[in-house]
C-alpha cells in the first residue's frame, strides 16, 4: 500500500517524538495542525527540532480540508487528557474514513467512563469502517506488562499498582486536571468532597461530571476486560500532593507555595465477584529536584511477585508504544476498538507498512 499517511494533530510536547518517530519508522505525515498562534505556520521539522520537512503547522479550521483532500491512514491526536475534549476530531477522522488514535489517557479504555460518547464514536466509526482508540505509556506499563506478568503465575490475590509522572512534562490541561497550584480548600472543593462515594454513587457523579476519572479509573477497567475480571465494585480517593517548600511550575506559570497541591494522587481500588483486588494509585504533580518517574507493581498470590521500573522516560515511552500500535490499529475491525483487543504492541525492525 506504500507509506502509511499520517496528520498530526496537535503540535505540543508530545508531537516532538511522535512526528519524529513516525517518519523515522516510515510514516508519511500529510498535514499538521495545532492553534499555539507560536508555532501555526513552522514547518514540523521545528517541533521534531530537524530540517524542514515540507509540512507547515496550520491550524484547527483547516483540519476537515486535509482529511478530504489527503485521505490519511491514520489520525494521531496528542492534544488532550478526556474523550469528551477529543471528540470532535475523532467524529471528523470517523465520518471521514480515517483511523485515529490518541495520547488521551481516557481514550484508553473509555467505555467505564464516557459510556453514551464511546457507543456514539464506536458507531459512527463502524458506519465509515475505520477504528478510533487510545494508547501511549498505560497501554503497555499499566496494561499488557502487568497482564503478561500475570500469565505467568499460578495465583493471584491482589495487584497493586503505583505509577508517577511529572505534570511539567505534558502541559497544561494535564497540570491542572491533576489540581497543580490549587490551595487546599480549592483542592478538596475540586477533587476531596468526592473521596467517601461508593460504586454507584461514583458512576453517577462521573456520569453527571462532578468526579473526572483518574487514568487509573480506565487502566482498571481495562485490566479487568483483559484479565476475563467481572467488576462488582470499584471507586475512587484524590489525596493531595504537597511540597515543604515553594515550588517553580514552568507550565502553569506559577510558584506553588509550600502546602498547596503540587498534584494528585488517584488511588482506584477495583473488587471482582473472582477475588481478586486491583488497587493502583497514580501520582501526577510538580516535581521537586529528587523526584523521578516511578512504576511498580506488586502481585499477591503465588507466587508473591514484584515488578519494578524507576526513573522510565515516561515521555517517549507514551509515543513509541503509540506509534508502534499504528498497523495494529489499521487492522483492527471497525470500530471503537481499546487495545486490550488488539495484538501486543511490536518492535518494528522494518517500516510500518510492512506489518499491515
Amino acid at each position: 500500500m506504500g507509506k502509511i499517511k499520517i496528520v498530526q494533530f496537535g503540535c505540543g510536547k508530545m508531537a516532538k517524538y511522535l512526528m519524529r518517530y513516525s517518519l523515522e519508522k516510515g510514516g508519511e505525515i500529510v498535514g499538521a495542525f495545532d492553534n499555539n498562534p507560536d508555532i501555526v505556520g513552522k514547518d514540523i521539522g521545528f517541533v521534531i527540532e530537524s530540517e524542514d520537512k515540507g509540512i507547515k503547522i496550520q491550524t484547527a479550521e483547516k483540519f476537515e480540508k486535509c482529511l478530504e483532500a489527503e485521505k490519511p491512514d491514520v489520525c494521531i491526536v496528542a492534544t488532550r487528557s478526556t474523550v469528551e475534549e477529543i471528540s470532535d476530531v475523532y467524529k471528523l477522522c470517523a465520518k471521514h474514513g480515517v483511523n485515529a488514535i490518541s495520547t488521551c489517557e481516557e481514550a484508553l479504555y473509555p467505555w467505564n467512563s464516557s459510556k453514551e460518547l464511546t457507543e456514539e464514536l464506536d458507531k459512527l466509526a463502524k458506519e465509515n469502517n475505520c477504528t478510533l482508540s487510545g494508547s501511549g505509556y498505560p497501554d503497555m506499563y499499566w496494561g499488557v506488562l502487568v497482564d503478561t506478568v500475570a500469565g505467568s503465575l499460578f495465583d493471584i490475590k491482589k495487584i497493586h499498582g503505583i505509577s508517577s509522572y511529572n505534570v511539567e512534562d505534558y502541559g497544561i490541561a494535564l497540570a491542572e486536571g491533576h489540581g497543580a497550584g490549587l490551595n487546599q480548600e480549592d483542592f478538596n472543593e475540586k477533587f476531596g468532597q468526592y473521596n467517601d462515594l461508593n460504586y454507584k454513587e461514583t458512576l453517577t457523579a462521573i456520569e453527571e461530571g462532578k468526579v473526572i476519572p483518574s487514568y487509573m479509573w480506565n487502566q482498571n477497567g481495562w485490566l479487568c476486560e483483559k484479565l476475563g475480571l467481572t467488576i462488582t465494585s470499584q471507586t475512587q480517593k484524590s489525596i493531595s500532593v504537597t511540597h515543604t517548600e515553594d515550588l517553580e511550575s514552568s507550565t502553569l506559570n506559577m510558584t506553588i507555595k509550600a502546602g498547596d497541591a503540587t498534584g494528585t494522587e488517584f488511588v482506584v481500588t477495583t473488587e471482582t465477584e473472582e477475588g481478586i483486588t486491583i488497587e493502583t494509585h497514580n501520582l501526577g504533580y510538580v516535581y521537586a529536584p529528587e523526584n523521578y518517574d516511578i512504576n511498580r507493581w506488586t502481585f499477591e498470590g503465588e507466587p508473591d511477585t514484584k515488578l519494578v521500573m524507576d526513573n522510565p522516560d515516561t515521555v517517549r515511552l507514551t509515543c513509541s508504544n503509540l506509534v508502534n500500535r499504528i498497523p495494529a490499529l489499521i487492522k483492527a475491525e471497525a470500530g471503537y476498538i481499546t487495545t486490550d483487543k488488539m495484538p501486543n504492541p511490536r518492535y518494528m525492525v522494518k517500516d510500518m507498512d510492512y506489518y499491515l
